[in-house]
């Protein structure tokens, strides 16, 4: 019955338009057309009507030629009206254009930003100069509804004003008025039995608000926050050996006046099983034994979804490896339900092998497509190799360039044995552009400036120029990087400096510390995750006499004079497979750099090793592990110079401390720093209070201890400082913000202490 209706639908509305078309095109004799004539046009040019109808001079009219001239002309969207008429042998088109759109505006948006609005009004064909579709201004009032809606917003209203202006134009105004966002007062989970109500809610980004949902907005309802939140719920009971475990229904209810939602979940928990075993069945190329050892699901503990999903996983992957880019791989459970146990038979079919025919790149409107083919390991007319995809993908990603990469495989028609590769990138802005200005009762006003471009010119070079004009600190640099400097990726860094430098404590003498230097650096990658990196350079520090200089850079400079040159050699090495550099929550970062001044007036050997570690204990809490050693030494009978110091205290090494205020002093009670340091840091690190788990605003409780010692003294754990406290970590926009309240434990005599500490662009 209803598609009958539906069809009845469809041929009445044919009929009405048949019937419009004939009446406009009716009544006229058959005739041979000798001139046609264009009536009522004022933007549309005649030889858009010529252009699009069927009809020409020298034609034989009729009706049915007639209707297919309107409704071609219809069809254009120009028209509200066309009709024909007949003066002797000559057709008249007689049209009535649409208005065009003169303007559009919004008011009473708050929610949303004008420009990002009426870019999206562009997007649907309604912007200054296109003509005016009613039907299509009301499919954008509802566009703008579902919009609100999806921002929690259920009682707002939208009102389309349409004002005729002169030359048979409209200007379009869409008033809103929004309203106050519901806000989600209760979430119940209906059926559970094994796992109580609050433990299950508090897995949910979406719940009932906190003092900081102004921020996270986690009690505003999203459709699609909420299925991702059902998700979560699932895999928490999967995870546990809940095998049937389902969610029946969720009802999500609004109050009367809009403004309060209750959602409500009902789930089925079924039984809880025990593993009893794990089956091979298939072809596995004769490499039972590798597969075996690929195997996480774990007889005798409980179901477990992800290790059933990572096993699947690691066997398709392994498969790849030999070229078999379609394996086939499934578990299936034979359940036993009077014991509640459950064993898995894990079927493969490898399926037929594959060579990579072509490799595309996709999404890339500014970076060249070498960028991006550089960092590939998988190469076209070679057998397909997942692992090589897999580290291609990872490479790419890791230079920062796009916000998403991901690898698509086509199969080639005609060549089963063949696939193509199709990188499909997105791109994101790499340049920042930083001007700063700051006013202290110290330092009056001092500006800043910088411009740096991770991806210079789409070359995958980084360029950077670094401007401060601190009164105590201040700075000129410019570096400029090019990873692939040789076809091997062997990159090169070059760097020009100029620094003063003033200890802030001794902010009411003039003296300075004057380096200038340049350096050239060159990275060779030894693995995936491993770089060396060795160089050299020039630099002379200049010791610039004035009041208040504190003593032991005046005894260096009258020993050893007050300009030391230095051609320091560096070598280092790193290893970084953490999970992000900038919220990291697995993985491990290590970092040796070192340096050798072999010429000069200053020779010395400095090097310094740095220890990461971060051991994700759930979803939600972090253990992070730092560790830092430094160590100094003068060469060929001359001291390790001052200036080339280490320090410790403050945010980066001790906090609780006042900044770089630690280890030994000279007669004046300044901090010299020393030439050995020792660091050790551990954090344990949640989502803020209030914000779910949006892992860019964070909170760690840590412990601090280390100290720096003067050249020939002994680094005595006796002499370590230690503190404890909370902080606050946010990846703000002007870069990662960590603020920290500390409480030295283990102090000495004339320690200065300084326990709230705020910093802007580093770890620990």
């Amino acid at each position: 019955m209803k598609k009958h209706i539906n069809r009845l639908g469809v041929r009445t509305a044919l009929a009405v338009a048949a019937m419009v078309f004939a009446a406009n095109a009716a009544a006229l004799e058959p005739f041979k057309v000798q001139d046609i004539r264009v009536e009522g046009l004022q933007r549309v040019e005649p030889g858009t009507v010529f252009a699009s109808m069927l009809l020409r001079v020298g034609d034989d009219y009729n009706d049915e030629k007639g209707a297919s001239a309107i409704r071609a002309l219809f069809a254009l969207g120009l028209f509200k009206d066309v009709r024909l008429e007949a003066v002797g042998n000559v057709l008249v088109v007689v049209v009535e254009e649409r208005p065009t759109i003169a303007d559009v505006e919004f008011a009473g948006t708050r929610e949303f930003d004008k420009d990002i609005l009426k870019k999206s009004m562009r997007d649907v064909g309604l912007t200054e100069g296109r003509p005016f579709d009613k039907a299509l201004a009301d499919r954008a009032e509802q566009e703008l509804k579902r919009q609100y809606i999806n921002r929690s917003l259920y009682g707002a209203e939208v009102v389309t004003t349409v004002t005729p202006i002169e030359r048979n134009r409209v200007n379009l105004t869409f008033t809103v008025m929004e309203g106050e966002p519901s806000r989600i007062k209760e979430v119940r989970i209906v059926g559970n039995k094994a796992f109580s109500e609050s433990t299950l809610t508090d897995l949910f980004d979406q719940d009932t608000g906190g003092w900081l949902s102004w921020y996270t907005k986690s009690d505003r309802y999203v459709r699609a926050k909420l299925n991702a939140d059902l998700e979560t719920l699932r895999s928490y009971y999967l995870q546990r050996g809940y095998l049937e475990f389902r969610v029946d229904s969720t009802q999500v209810a609004i109050s009367p006046d809009k403004q309060d939602i209750s959602i409500a979940v009902n789930v089925t928990e079924g039984e809880r099983f025990v593993v009893a075993g794990v089956k091979l069945e298939g072809n596995y190329l004769d490499r039972e034994d590798e597969f075996k050892s690929l195997v996480t699901i774990r007889p005798g503990e409980p179901y477990n979804a992800d290790q059933v999903a990572q096993t699947t996983k690691a066997f398709s992957e392994y498969f790849s490896r030999f070229g078999f880019a379609f394996a086939r791989v499934e578990a299936v459970p034979e359940i036993d339900r009077e014991n509640n146990r459950v064993t898995f038979v894990l079927q493969a079919e490898p399926a037929r092998r594959a060579y990579v025919r072509r490799i595309n790149v996709s999404g890339n409107n500014r970076t060249r497509d070498e960028v991006v083919r550089r960092e590939f390991r998988q190469y076209e007319a070679s057998w397909y190799d997942g692992e090589k995809i897999r580290l291609s993908r990872d490479r790419v990603d890791r230079l920062g360039f796009f916000t998403e990469v991901n690898v698509e495989t086509q199969e080639v028609p005609g060549s089963p044995d063949q696939v193509d590769l199709v990188i499909n990138v997105a791109e994101k802005p790499t340049g920042s552009l930083q001007l700063g200005m700051g006013f202290s009762s110290a330092e009056k006003v001092s500006l800043s400036f910088a411009i740096k471009q991770e991806n210079f010119m789409g070359s995958g070079n980084y360029l950077g120029v670094d401007v401060n004009t601190s009164k105590y600190r201040r700075t000129l640099i410019f570096s400029t990087t090019d990873p692939y400097f040789t076809p091997e990726g062997i990159s090169r860094t070059l760097d020009l400096y100029y620094r003063t430098d003033r200890p802030y404590e001794f902010q009411g003498g003039n003296y300075q510390l004057v380096t200038t230097g340049g350096s050239v650096r060159f990275g060779v990658p030894f693995s995936e995750t491993d770089t060396v990196f060795f160089g050299g350079g020039l630099e002379q520090t200049h010791i610039k006499a004035g009041t208040n200089i504190p003593a032991a850079y005046l005894a260096y400079s009258e020993m050893h004079g007050s300009t030391s040159n230095s051609i320091p050699l560096t070598i280092g090495w790193s290893r970084d497979d953490r999970d992000s550099a900038l919220a990291p929550n697995s993985g491990r970062f290590q970092r040796l750099n070192s340096a050798l001044s072999v010429a000069g007036d200053a020779r010395y050997v400095r090097a310094n090793y740095q220890y990461q570690q971060y051991v994700p204990l759930n979803k939600r809490f972090t253990l992070a592990f730092n560790g830092e050693v430094g160590m100094g030494k003068g060469m060929n009978g001359r001291p390790f110079p001052v200036f080339k110091n280490f320090y410790s205290g403050g945010l980066g090494s001790v906090r609780g401390f006042d900044q770089g205020t630690l280890g030994p002093r000279d007669v004046t009670g300044a901090a010299l720093g020393g030439a050995k340091k020792v660091t050790l840091n551990a954090e344990l690190i949640a989502p803020f209070p209030g914000a779910g788990n949006d892992r860019t605003l964070r909170w760690f409780t840590f412990v601090d201890a280390g100290n720096v010692y003067g050249d020939g003294e002994k680094v005595m754990f006796s002499d370590l400082r230690a503190s404890v406290g909370v902080g606050l970590s946010w990846i703000s926009p002007l870069g990662p913000l960590r603020l920290a309240f500390a409480n030295p434990v283990r102090k000495f005599a004339g320690d200065r202490i300084q326990k709230l500490q705020f910093q802007i662009g580093t770890s620990f």
